[in-house]
C-alpha cells in the first residue's frame, strides 16, 4: 500500500475546482450531494480549510425546505457533458422553494453530511488555530443540517415511520440497483420529450450503464415531479414511485448520531437536541421492523404496492450502519455478511460484499450497482463495524479494501470475481474514503 495517501490526495487535487471538488474527471461535471460528503471525509485529513468549503458550498444551494439537492449545476461545465442537465430539471422556474444562487435537481441523496462534518471537527481539535476554525464552521453550518434533517424526518416521512420515503431511484445513490425493479416496472411511461444521453460518452462498454429502458422511467419520474412543481404533498399523493429506503434511512441514522454530538459542540437547543434523539430512536425501530428472517437482511418498502422490496443487496445490512443493535441481530447480520451470498463467495477476488448477492437473478458482476463492489460501500461497513466493537472485522476489512485500491486504483467501482476496475477512474469519493481509512492506520482517529 506504499503511496496510496499521496496518491489519494492527488485525486483529490486535480478533481478539485474552485471551492468544491468533482466526483471524476469527466463523467460528473457537476457537484453532487453525497459524493461531496465524503470527499468532505477525506479531505478532513489533508486540507481541513478545503473541506470545510466543500460542504459550504453545497450547504449554500440548500432549498428552504431544508433539502440539500443532489446536483449542484456547474454553469462552467462543457454543454453536452450531462443530462438531465439544468434546464431539464427547470428547478428555478418551477419550484418556490429552490435557491436562487445556483441551478440545482430536484431530488436529494443520503445524509451523510453530517458526519463528514463531525469527522472534520475531530481532524481540527489538535491544532489550536484549525480548532477555533472548525467551531466557527459547525456553529455557522448546524442550522443548515438541522434543517436538512428536519426535511428528511417529516417532509420524506410524514407518516412518522421513522424511514425515508425516496421519489426516484437516484435518490437512494444506488442508481440502477435491482432493488428498484419492481417498483420501477410497474410505471407506464408516457410521451417523453427527446433527450439525449451524454454518460454513454464515457465508458468503454454502455452495457455497464443504465439501459435506455431504464432511463425513460428515471426521465418520466422526473417529469411527474416537475408536474407538481417539486411540492411535498402533491408529489406523496400521486407520484408512482414512493419507497422507503433502508440505507437511507440508516445513514440519517448515524447523521443525526453525529448532528447530536455536534448540538453539544456548539450548544444547540435542547428542543433540537431532544427531536434528534427522538429521530434517532424512531429510525432504529423502524429499521428493525424491515427485520426479514427468511434472509436475515433489511428490505425497503414499496409503499404504492404496500409490499417490502425483498432483494438481496449490500442496502440489506442498513441496521449495522444504524448502530445499537442488540447482540443477536448482529451476529445474524454478520453471519449473512460472511456467507457465500456476500463476502464469503469463494469466486471473489478479495472478500468484500458485491453490491448484489450474486446468488441474486439481478446480479450482473460489471453492471453499474447490480454487482460490482464499491469501495465507498466498504467505507460505509468499516465503519459502522468499528461503531459496533467489531474491531477485528474492520480491521480485516479495511485492509483487503484498502489492498483493492492499492493494485486496482481509485476506480468508481470493481468486477467482484476479477477486480477489474470500472466505471469512471480517478473517482474522487473512492480516493476520500481510501484516506479516511488510512488515517485510522497512523492513528489519527484514535
Amino acid at each position: 500500500m506504499a503511496g496510496i495517501n499521496p496518491r489519494a490526495a492527488g485525486v483529490l487535487r486535480r478533481n478539485s475546482l474552485e471551492s468544491w471538488t468533482k466526483p471524476a474527471p469527466s463523467l460528473y461535471p457537476h457537484q453532487w450531494s453525497w459524493d461531496s460528503g465524503f470527499i468532505a471525509l477525506g479531505l478532513a485529513h489533508v486540507d481541513n480549510r478545503r473541506a470545510t468549503r466543500e460542504l459550504e458550498t453545497l450547504l449554500g444551494n440548500q432549498w428552504r425546505t431544508g433539502k440539500v439537492p443532489h446536483i449542484v449545476f456547474n454553469p462552467d461545465a462543457p454543454s453536452k457533458s450531462y443530462f438531465p442537465d439544468a434546464g431539464r430539471w427547470d428547478t428555478a422556474g418551477l419550484a418556490r422553494h429552490a435557491p436562487s444562487s445556483r441551478d440545482t435537481s430536484g431530488l436529494c441523496q443520503p445524509p451523510i453530511h453530517a458526519i463528514a462534518v463531525l469527522r472534520i471537527w475531530e481532524t481540527a481539535r489538535a491544532r489550536e488555530e484549525r480548532r477555533d476554525r472548525a467551531l466557527r464552521f459547525l456553529t455557522e453550518n448546524y442550522p443548515r443540517l438541522f434543517s436538512w434533517h428536519r426535511y428528511l424526518s417529516t417532509a420524506r416521512d410524514p407518516e412518522e415511520s421513522g424511514l425515508v420515503t425516496i421519489y426516484h431511484p437516484w435518490e437512494s445513490g444506488t442508481d440502477n440497483s435491482p432493488r428498484w425493479d419492481a417498483p420501477l416496472g410497474r410505471i407506464e411511461v408516457g410521451d417523453l420529450p427527446p433527450y439525449e444521453r451524454y454518460d454513454l460518452q464515457h465508458v468503454d462498454d454502455p452495457s455497464h450503464r443504465p439501459s435506455n429502458a431504464e432511463y425513460d422511467r428515471f426521465l418520466w419520474l422526473l417529469e411527474s415531479l416537475k408536474r407538481v412543481r417539486y411540492e411535498e404533498p402533491e408529489i406523496y399523493e400521486a407520484h408512482p414511485f414512493l419507497v422507503k429506503d433502508v440505507l437511507s434511512s440508516a445513514i440519517l441514522v448515524a447523521a443525526n448520531e453525529a448532528l447530536l454530538r455536534i448540538a453539544e459542540v456548539v450548544g444547540a437547543p435542547a428542543g433540537e437536541r431532544d427531536l434528534l434523539s427522538a429521530w434517532i430512536e424512531r429510525g432504529r425501530a423502524a429499521l428493525g421492523r424491515c427485520h426479514d428472517p427468511e434472509t436475515g437482511l433489511c428490505f425497503d418498502y414499496d409503499v404504492r404496492a404496500g409490499e417490502p422490496v425483498r432483494v438481496r443487496t449490500v442496502a440489506g445490512f442498513a441496521p449495522l450502519i444504524s448502530g445499537e443493535l442488540d447482540p443477536r441481530r448482529r451476529a445474524e447480520l454478520l453471519e449473512v455478511l460472511d456467507s457465500p451470498a456476500f463476502s464469503g463467495n469463494p469466486e471473489l477476488r478479495w472478500p468484500l460484499p458485491p453490491s448484489v448477492s450474486p446468488e441474486e437473478p439481478g446480479f450482473h458482476p460489471r453492471s453499474y450497482w447490480r454487482g460490482p463492489t464499491w469501495p465507498v460501500v466498504h467505507w460505509l461497513l468499516w465503519w459502522s463495524l468499528l461503531r459496533a466493537g467489531e474491531e477485528g472485522r474492520a480491521r480485516r476489512l479495511r485492509q483487503t479494501a484498502l489492498d483493492q485500491l492499492s493494485q486496482g486504483g481509485f476506480a468508481e467501482y470493481f468486477e467482484p470475481f476479477t477486480g477489474e476496475p470500472l466505471g469512471a477512474s480517478d473517482q474522487s469519493w473512492t480516493a476520500a474514503v481510501a484516506l479516511d481509512m488510512l488515517a485510522a492506520e497512523t492513528g489519527e482517529l484514535s
